[in-house]
């Protein structure tokens, strides 16, 4: 099956990472689902690329509520009958405060969306890849460099990416008998509305500020669309996209 027969899903499709990944997708000849929690600039991005209503799909979606993920993929199934990529890209992280500050609710927001979203997601992606025809399909994990190395004041989202690199194992396991392949993309610095800062100064291991350099988030995206486009008997575990001078072989 070509690109352009296939079907993607991309969460935390509005912004950063998750826009430049559906205007490549959508390049390369897939159809798109967007699901974000904002309806604006998912419809924003739908006027951007300029592709027909034929190959998209634009649904407001809160990836930790179960509901809102059952009403995502049934509305994928309605249009256009399978899917055959997902990308876990939705997330979220609290601020940078010494652990004893972090509230329950913020611990729980970045777990909720950054975990449990993917893992429904998952769960929904598993359940349509494995009855439609030809069976199978492929899911990629947001997994950040924060799954690898933490950074200091970090924990929530340092908890959720190590669960993710779980969940990556899991499911790639999972999904063996029913050729559904999972991986996961570790990304360092990509510029996007959450990095902005790291210019000006990002508290290190030390204690000390240090800036940090960035990357254009479309190298990211040509990464993902590199492992969308392997055929299903191909998988890559783990890929990670970093700035090559970003102080993270060293951390710690």
């Amino acid at each position: 099956m070509n690109a352009n027969n296939r079907i993607a899903m991309v969460t935390g499709a509005g912004t950063g990472i998750g826009k430049w990944t559906s205007l490549l997708l959508w390049e390369a000849g897939y159809s798109v689902v967007l699901a974000g929690r904002r309806l604006e600039p998912l419809e924003q991005l739908l006027k951007e690329a300029g592709v027909p209503d034929s190959r998209a799909l634009v649904v407001s979606t809160d990836v930790s509520d179960p509901q809102a993920v059952a009403a995502l993929f049934a509305a994928t199934e309605a249009k256009f009958g399978r899917l055959d990529v997902l990308f876990n890209n939705a997330g979220v992280s609290a601020p940078s405060i010494p652990i004893e500050e972090i509230t329950y609710e913020q611990f729980r927001t970045v777990l909720d969306t950054c975990v449990t979203g993917s893992f429904l997601c998952s769960q929904h992606a598993f359940r349509l890849m494995k009855q439609q025809n030809p069976q199978g399909g492929r899911i990629i994990n947001n997994g950040s460099l924060s799954a690898q190395r933490p950074r200091l004041n970090t924990a929530p989202y340092t908890a959720a990416k190590h669960a993710i690199n779980g969940l990556t194992k899991a499911t790639a396991l999972d999904g063996r008998a029913f050729n559904i392949a999972c991986g996961q993309i570790d990304i360092g610095n990509a510029a996007t509305d959450m990095t902005s800062h790291m210019g000006d100064g990002v508290l290190q291991a030390t204690g000390k500020m240090v800036g940090e350099p960035t990357i254009n988030p479309e190298h990211v995206a040509q990464a993902v669309l590199y492992m969308a486009n392997l055929p299903l008997d191909v998988n890559v575990p783990f890929i990670t996209v970093m700035a090559t001078q970003m102080p993270f072989m060293g951390r710690g």
